[in-house]
This record gives C-alpha cells, sequence and structure tokens, in this order.
C-alpha cells in the first residue's frame, strides 16, 4: 500500500533539537540539517512574514535579542512566551511549530515527504505541557503519532544499539539484550530527568520517574554569567545584566565557557559593557564550585528514584548517560562516586533522544494499517511484538472540600503504570445542588493550591431537590502517552459530564487551526 509519508522521531529540544527516522534496515539514524548539522539550535528569529531557524538565528540574537526566541520549551504549557519577539506575543506552541516544521523542511529534502511524527517530552513534564508540545505538532502540520518521554525514548536506542543490524534479528530476540535494569541520568539544556527502566526481551518496562523542569545546563550558564558579573560589578561598580545586548553576549560566552571547561583545565570570559572591557579567568574547579548546589539537586533525585523504585544500586546493571550537558565530567564523578559503578557514556547523547523516538514511531505505526511501505515487514514485525510500559511522573487527584480547606483527594498514585484508570465517588455538598465541578488536579500536596491544575469538567442540570451527599462518580483515565481523560456521572440521575477536561489552559482545536493557518503562510529558513 502506499505510503503517507515516512515515520520521524523528534527531539525537541531547549537548546538543540534533533530529528531521525528508520532506515529500511530498521536502524534509526540521524538527518542533519541543511547545513549538514545533526543538531539543529532551538533558536527562532522572527522576521516579516518568514522566520529564520537555528544558529542564525542564535549568531542575530547577540546584536538584537529582542527579535529571536531562546529556551522556548521552559516556557511550554505557559499562556505565551516570555517577551515579545518583533514587537509581537507569541504562544510557545507557535514558536515551537516553527522550529518542528524547519526540522521537518530540511528532513524531506532528504527522505521525501515525512507523514507522523513521535515528539518526546521530559518524563517530569505534566499533562498541561504534553498538551501543549503535541498541539506544536499539530500547528507545525504533523500527524502527531505519540508525545514519548524522553529517558524513555534514549532507553529505547540503546536496546536497539545493542545489535549491529537490527534487520537479522529474529522473533525470539527483538531486543537483543539480557534482561536488565537500567538507570537513565538525563541532563539536558533546560530540563533534568532520572528514570529507571527494565529492560528486556519483547518488554521495556518504565519502573519510576523524578525530574526537575527547571533545571538545566542553561543554569550552569547562568551561574558563570552571575560570577563574571559580579565581579565586573565590584571592579566598575556597573552591573553588565543590564543592558540587554551585553546580557546576550555574557549567555553565550558562558555556554561557550562551559564546553570548554569540559575539556580544559581553564578558560577566560571577556565581558564588554558601556566602554570598559573585563576579561575573568575561570578553572574547572571554580566552575564545580559555584555550580556545585545545581549537581547535588540531580543527585538527590536520582536517590529519590530508587527509594520510589525500591531498588538499590547492586540492583542496577547499567546507568546511561543522556542530555548534552552530561558532557561536564562532575556529572559522571558524581554519578560514579554515588553508585560505585562507571556510567555510560557510550550513546550519542544529544542524538540519542531522537533516535529512541523513531524507534517508538515504527512500533507505534507497525501496530497501524496500513504500514509504511518504506520499511521492511520482517522490521515492523519485530518492533510490533514489543510491548511498552510506562508510569505516570505526577500522582492524579480531584479536588475536595473539607471544612474551609481545599484538597487534594489522589486517585492515581505517581509512578503507577500506564494506561491506567481509577474511580472513585464523591458527594454533592449541599441540598439543591444544581451542578458539580470536578477539577483534576497533578501533584502530590495535600493542599489543592499546592498543586497544578490539570482543568475540570462539569456536571450540569442535577435533578430537582437532591439532597446533601448525593453520590457523583468519577473515573479519571491516563492514557500510555500520559494524556488525561475524565468522566463524571450523577449516580441519581445517570448523567455524565464530558469525558474529556476542559483544561485551565492551552489552545482550542480552534486556536490550533488559526496558528496553523499562520505559519503555513510565513517562510521559514
Amino acid at each position: 500500500m502506499p505510503t503517507t509519508g515516512k515515520l520521524v522521531g523528534i527531539d525537541l529540544g531547549t537548546t538543540f533539537c534533533a530529528i531521525s527516522t528508520l532506515d529500511e534496515r530498521g536502524h534509526a539514524v540521524t538527518l542533519p540539517n541543511l547545513d549538514g548539522e545533526m543538531l539543529t539550535p532551538s533558536a527562532v528569529l522572527i522576521d516579516e512574514g518568514s522566520a529564520v531557524v537555528g544558529q542564525a538565528a542564535r549568531d542575530v540574537a547577540l546584536e538584537q535579542p529582542d527579535h529571536v526566541a531562546l529556551i522556548v520549551k521552559r516556557y511550554m504549557g505557559h499562556p505565551k512566551y516570555a517577551y515579545p519577539v518583533t514587537g509581537r506575543e507569541f504562544r510557545p506552541e507557535t514558536l515551537s511549530a516553527i522550529i518542528l516544521k524547519k526540522l521537518v523542511q530540511d528532513a524531506e529534502r532528504r527522505i521525501g515527504p515525512i507523514g507522523k511524527a513521535v515528539i518526546t517530552v521530559p518524563a517530569y513534564f505534566d499533562d498541561t505541557r504534553r498538551k501543549a508540545t503535541k498541539d506544536a505538532g499539530r500547528i507545525a502540520g504533523l500527524d502527531v503519532l505519540d508525545i514519548l518521554d524522553e529517558p524513555t525514548a534514549a532507553a529505547l536506542a540503546y536496546s536497539f544499539q545493542q545489535s549491529q543490524n537490527p534487520a537479522h534479528l529474529n522473533a525470539d530476540d527483538p531486543l537483543p539484550i539480557p534482561d536488565q535494569t537500567v538507570l537513565v541520568y538525563d541532563l539536558g539544556g533546560g530540563t533534568f530527568d532520572v528514570t529507571l527502566v527494565r529492560l528486556g526481551q519483547h518488554r521495556f518496562e518504565s519502573l519510576a520517574i523524578e525530574g526537575d523542569v527547571r533545571l538545566g545546563g542553561k543554569d550552569w550558564d547562568d551561574r558563570v554569567v552571575e560570577y563574571v558579573a559580579n565581579q565586573f560589578k565590584t571592579k566598575f561598580g556597573e552591573d553588565p545584566r543590564t543592558d540587554p545586548i551585553t546580557l546576550a553576549g555574557l549567555n553565550a560566552a558562558a555556554e561557550r565557557a562551559k564546553r570548554t571547561l569540559s575539556k580544559l583545565q581553564q578558560t577566560n570570559i571577556t565581558c564588554s559593557h558601556a566602554g570598559k572591557v573585563l576579561t575573568v579567568p575561570l578553572t574547572r574547579g571554580e566552575f564545580e564550585n559555584i555550580t556545585k548546589d545545581l549537581l547535588m539537586r540531580t543527585r538527590l533525585t536520582v536517590q529519590q528514584v530508587l527509594k520510589q523504585a525500591k531498588r538499590t544500586w547492586d540492583q542496577i546493571d547499567r546507568i546511561l548517560l543522556v542530555g548534552g550537558s552530561t558532557h561536564m565530567p562532575m556529572t559522571g564523578r558524581m554519578i560514579a562516586e554515588l553508585s560505585s559503578k562507571a556510567p555510560d557514556n557510550s550513546l550519542a547523547v544529544s542524538e540519542v533522544v531522537a533516535r529512541g523516538a523513531a524507534i517508538h514511531a515504527g512500533i507505534v505505526a507497525a501496530r497501524m494499517q496500513p504500514r509504511a511501505d518504506d520499511i521492511g515487514d520482517d522490521v515492523l514485525d519485530l518492533l510490533g511484538d514489543v510491548v511498552e510500559i510506562n508510569v505516570n511522573s505526577h500522582s492524579l487527584g480531584i479536588e475536595i472540600r473539607k471544612g474551609n480547606e481545599h484538597l487534594n483527594d489522589i486517585l492515581v498514585p505517581k509512578n503507577t503504570q500506564l494506561p491506567t484508570e481509577a474511580t472513585r465517588v464523591y458527594r454533592t455538598v449541599v441540598d439543591n445542588q444544581p451542578r458539580v465541578r470536578v477539577k483534576v488536579l497533578q501533584g502530590d500536596a495535600a493542599q489543592a493550591d499546592s498543586c497544578i491544575s490539570i482543568g475540570e469538567c462539569w456536571i450540569d442540570g442535577l435533578p430537582a431537590k437532591l439532597p446533601k451527599n448525593s453520590p457523583v462518580q468519577v473515573r479519571c483515565g491516563v492514557a500510555a502517552n500520559g494524556l488525561i481523560e475524565v468522566t463524571a456521572i450523577d449516580q441519581t440521575s445517570g448523567k455524565s459530564a464530558q469525558a474529556q477536561i476542559h483544561r485551565s489552559s492551552g489552545l482550542t482545536d480552534a486556536e490550533i487551526a488559526q496558528e496553523a493557518a499562520w505559519v503555513k503562510g510565513i517562510t521559514i529558513t
């Protein structure tokens, strides 16, 4: 049957992105952009009727920071991006869609039309951020097969990398590895995840997830900026961070310094501001000292995930380092000291997530009809036999009222295997209550206002003269990709609320169509 386009996996990163596909033998291969680079900087320059994505946009940001959007991923799930770009406010989904469209455009020049995509997200992304990422894909004109956790993608790629030629696997051994428990330490440009995964033949099972969506390599850069700015301020009495252009240059210099210190013991950072120039030497030891609390946050997260999974280090077979920020020697050294195991850095840490997403796309597509005709049936048969089991990264609950307090009643605990659903009966709070609101929360805090409000659904038109404490059944379901649906039924009348929650944030279908029309109408290079 004719294919509707190639399958791809996309790592939509905070600082860099990558796109991969499966070749006819089932190998996951990263596709270079038009500049021949495997990684595309996540930078968007907006001009009249056009957008530039990648290194050129990053370069322009040094001179015109108000024309370029950077670190967009950190604002996914927010109503708008941090600041106006070229005088216009943007949704993070729209800016992300421009990046996605650029990745796809470049890839299509090499492999032809692209039909379906899997896009990765940090494992610790909540429902709001996951939906925003999927919406970005829709705005870009993609058929989004699935949203996949980044550490899961990395572990998938690791599993399949163990075979030199996946097409020659036999049906009894689609994952050519012994059963093993793997810890994935994923430190990217803007987010951090640690995931414990059990790998085996035909089976890929996530055991536990922890993470921090506000911790990544950018925070190490910011510490260097602060270090240099404070020295400049001490010497000259002025803070160079007050000037946007100077700050943009300092941010770029800090990132370069971080990369240099991953290979050398010392570097220099020059800061020019208001006609004054200061060159600040920085050693690797000093860099590690001013960022040691950031590294400690990742260490505590690793320990927490082991505790949640009820595992000890002697039960962990391998530790995978993923994400560009794991190039910093301090990360591997800390993991080795903590675990007494040498971490595995054999993967292409900045490409492995996109490759794993492409493999997952193949697994999903193998179960669909019609099948892709550019991948052999033997490979699709093997992929179709792989069982993937994920867990939810956040507890899911319902807001309830107890006296004057609004509490979080957890229905689906964190790290529950997906897909799952839970049902509980609640009761109306007053006589003659005309409607019931079911407000969905993500988080483990007891107080509702300390959790993330996902959205709500309503049961309207309850029967007249309904007494207080009348039963209302609530069912929460979480899909394999972490997206949530809720149903509420008044058990007196049998009336059901809408199955899909009305999210408190995010785009409607009409808004997605509007943004998609705008993105389609601009030239992206």
